[in-house]
């Protein structure tokens, strides 16, 4: 793991951060001597990962909004400022159209869209000159993967809402972009979807590098968004899949 001075001692927040992709970002950052602050609605999964990090862990439903202020208010008070915030949590149902319902598409919005305004919102008047916000996609807006039409429009929507946030933020001098992981090997993944047949075509005919990705190998990128050494960097989509999408 590449080592980033700025991040020592910086004070991160994580949404989703107990398991698959957020807990190797926890892990990551606390390795960088990052002040972690994260949240999840896995209770347990959050204390037994914040007593192994040392990182601070708030059981926050994303859908309450006076949960996820006073999470964001947590830290503030903490530590003063705030110079990284990172939007990863989401869920990521398979529904048919024809299935789908008003109520399970409001909550998905509620779920995957809508945190990443109102911690920003609580968020950028408390982040100096070099901070960065660094928001999850998905490659499968690119892909437009199927029967996943609300994931799909929840990820999509989170491109334009990056971009369109990195212009106004941009004299503050502050950066935002969006990270799109391909298909990573979470442990939740790997139980429910993965097989051997699915592997060997991911390998073989998917991907241009024909190498499973791992949360860590998408945590790596997170750490590079975050430092300053990305300043050059903002209102960008990074896709990090392997080579499947754009090879």
């Amino acid at each position: 793991m590449a080592t980033y001075q700025d991040l020592d001692g910086a004070t991160v927040l994580i949404t989703g951060g107990a398991n698959g992709i957020g807990e190797a970002m926890v892990r990551a950052f606390t390795k960088q001597g990052s002040t972690v602050f994260f949240c999840d609605f896995d209770g347990d999964a959050g204390s037994r990962l914040a007593k192994s990090t040392g990182a601070t862990f708030t059981q926050v439903d994303l859908r309450n909004e006076q949960e996820v202020v006073d999470w964001v208010a947590n830290a503030v008070f903490e530590c003063g400022n705030i110079q990284v915030l990172i939007n990863n949590a989401a869920k990521d149902p398979r529904i048919r159209i024809e299935e789908q319902t008003a109520e399970v598409w409001d909550d998905l919005m509620a779920t995957n869209l809508r945190p990443h305004m109102l911690t920003a919102r609580e968020a950028v008047p408390h982040m100096p000159e070099g901070a960065s916000i660094v928001n999850f996609s998905s490659i499968v807006f690119e892909l437009g993967m199927q029967p996943m039409t609300a994931y799909v429009s929840t990820k999509s929507a989170i491109q334009g809402f990056s971009r369109s946030l990195g212009r106004e933020l941009g004299p503050k001098r502050i950066r935002v972009n969006s990270i799109s992981p391909g298909w990573v090997m979470t442990e939740r993944q790997k139980r429910e979807f993965v097989t051997d047949e699915t592997l060997v075509r991911l390998q073989n005919e998917l991907q241009s590098i024909p190498d499973l990705i791992e949360p860590a190998d998408v945590a790596e990128v997170a750490l590079f968004l975050a430092s300053r050494v990305s300043n050059v960097i903002t209102g960008q989509e990074i896709v990090a899949d392997h080579g499947w999408v754009h090879s």
